[in-house]
């Protein structure tokens, strides 16, 4: 068995041949979009293309759901047809937006591809969304074409949006893809730094925002899937090769709308010929437990709430989970405490759990924390990942010692073009340098980094960012309400949910339910408070004005 030292110097060995001069994953140094940072030489320059490239993985699944399979090749071909028909019947082009508003299905995914053979932007709408905010993210993005399931064509219903061709997931999408079999894959003409994808992150003033994704970004995320599995090969000596296929499988758990499935599995498991195991409608882990065993199952990213889930499960040894070599832990916060109880009850994850930290303005992980670095350092999220360039910097942007406490900023090929159609909030996100300010604040610490506090007053429950301001601004829409304040507490399952503190105007009068009932019909179920307090003092502000959240007492 190697020593620590020795495994350390055989990385180093596998990272130097992978990414030095004449390695697969070379790293030099170009410009990009006026600043310079390290990138990979050997790369591809439109999403697209990997459609095409990807017939070459023939009859191997890349969709497979309860009761489907679908094929790379069945896969091509799908695509092939819709991007036909959104091409010739529905006038989509280069630029042009195609939204997807649907639950998790093969569809969502081949509409993605489509759009991205014709140089179309694809806008993934969170399918939680209520009317009046599928209403703001349809405006905002003015699709030429709106694809939505039955479920949200309904919502849609009911919303102020029109400019659009609306198809159907469950009749338009199989109906063209019968009607255009054997149509030719078409190609655009598009440049690295092309918009590719608008995915909706919640942001301080309220209102989500659509982070904007290039072609580069995506193919970047790809590229890191392809080094993660060379570096594997490279350390149990194995050859890397683009031309064979990976034979991992990837359950994909979380929503398309979301980077951890669509950035990070449909569309890296595209470019290494693995398969997607895809869970459809409501989180149920005896559904989930049975796909890992059918299909076995190698790797799965989950957020924390559905880790709990498996915790609680009655009776998991009747699963065969042992295909399991990689158990992610992401898209939330989770305690050193909670990862010692999945590794004691889940014999997997001793080996197989990681951690990270990202955001959607990243496209994937800033850093990784392995599982050997998560016993010996733990509460911290490891080192950045390949190409990304990480600093702590203070108010004024100078960057501090290791040890100090700052903002985490970032500056790689990941880091988006900046919030569609917002340019206020792209410059107060995007330094001139390329230096993306996350909002969140850390340390490094045994050069590892470890998070000291969210972005803003963020709250993180089960994994979907939930943003104050844009509770709060529901909320005083409310006649009986004079002012308020949303906070997280701490909560075992979600990691956090979702409190309002709501102080009444003079003669009003209202219930928690009143407030709950407003709430929902404004607001997506996970930002709906789950607890109230309701009071008539006022909330405790600083000189300037502002709410000081901390003093407020609940």
């Amino acid at each position: 068995m190697l020593a620590p030292a020795d495994l350390q110097q055989m990385l180093q060995q596998v990272v130097s041949r992978l990414t030095g001069p004449e390695g697969r994953f070379e790293i030099v140094e170009e410009d990009v979009r006026g600043n310079r940072m390290p990138v990979m030489r050997n790369r591809d320059r439109k999403v697209g293309d990997l459609v095409a490239a990807s017939k070459v993985w023939g009859d191997r699944d890349y969709l497979v759901t309860a009761d489907r399979r679908i094929s790379f090749e069945q896969h091509a071909d799908a695509v092939a047809a819709v991007a036909t028909a959104l091409r010739d019947e529905y006038g989509v082009g280069k630029g042009d937006r195609v939204a997807v508003l649907a639950a998790n299905s093969p569809e969502w995914v081949i509409t993605f591809w489509a759009a991205q053979c014709l140089g179309a932007v694809v806008a993934a709408l969170n399918s939680w969304w209520v009317p009046k905010e599928i209403e703001y993210g349809v405006n905002l993005v003015r699709p030429k074409v709106l694809v939505a399931d039955a479920k949200r064509a309904a919502l849609l219903a009911k919303t102020d949006v029109s400019g659009f061709t609306l198809l159907t997931v469950e009749e338009d999408l199989p109906r063209i893809v019968s009607a255009g079999g054997g149509a030719d894959l078409p190609t655009a003409d598009v440049e690295e730094d092309d918009p590719a994808a608008i995915l909706f992150t919640s942001g301080t003033s309220g209102r989500p925002k659509g982070a904007l994704h290039s072609q580069r970004n995506l193919l970047a995320v790809a590229d890191y899937h392809r080094y993660s599995d060379a570096l594997v090969a490279g350390m149990y000596g194995r050859t890397y090769d683009d031309a064979t296929p990976s034979d991992n499988r990837y359950l994909l758990t979380s929503p398309l709308f979301h980077i951890a499935s669509l950035h990070n599995i449909a569309v890296p498991r595209l470019a290494t010929g693995s398969a997607v195991v895809m869970t459809e409608g409501a989180f149920d882990v005896d559904k989930v437990f049975g796909l890992i065993e059918r299909e076995k199952v190698t790797n799965w990213g989950a957020v924390p709430t559905m880790a709990a889930r498996m915790l609680e499960h009655e009776n998991p040894d009747k699963y065969d989970l042992s295909s399991l070599t990689a158990f992610a832990l992401a898209s939330a916060p989770s305690s050193p405490a909670f990862k010692q109880r999945l590794r004691e009850r889940f014999p997997f994850a001793e080996q197989a759990l990681v951690d990270s930290y990202g955001l959607t303005e990243c496209s994937t992980a800033i850093s990784v924390s392995t599982a050997a670095e998560l016993e010996a350092f733990p509460g911290t999220f490891g080192r950045p990942i390949i190409t990304v360039s990480l600093e702590i910097r203070d108010p004024f942007g100078e960057r501090v010692p290791d040890g100090v406490e700052g903002e985490v900023c970032v500056r790689s090929p990941f880091v988006m073009l900046g919030y569609w159609e917002d340019e206020a909030a792209t410059d107060a996100a995007i330094t001139a340098g390329g230096w993306l300010r996350t909002g969140d604040y850390g340390l490094i610490e045994n050069d590892r980094l470890r998070l000291t506090g969210r972005r803003s007053d963020l709250i993180l429950r089960g994994g979907e960012n939930i943003y104050p301001a844009e509770i709060e601004q529901c909320l005083d829409e409310h006649p009986a309400v004079q002012e308020c304040a949303v906070l997280g507490r701490d909560h075992a399952d979600l990691g956090q949910e979702v409190v309002a503190v709501v102080v009444l105007r003079p003669g009003s009068d209202v219930t928690d339910e009143d407030l709950r009932e407003f709430c929902s019909e404004r607001l997506a179920h996970y930002k709906v408070p789950a607890h109230w307090k309701i009071t008539r003092e006022l909330l405790p502000r600083n000189a300037t004005g502002k709410i000081v959240r901390r003093d407020i007492s609940l």
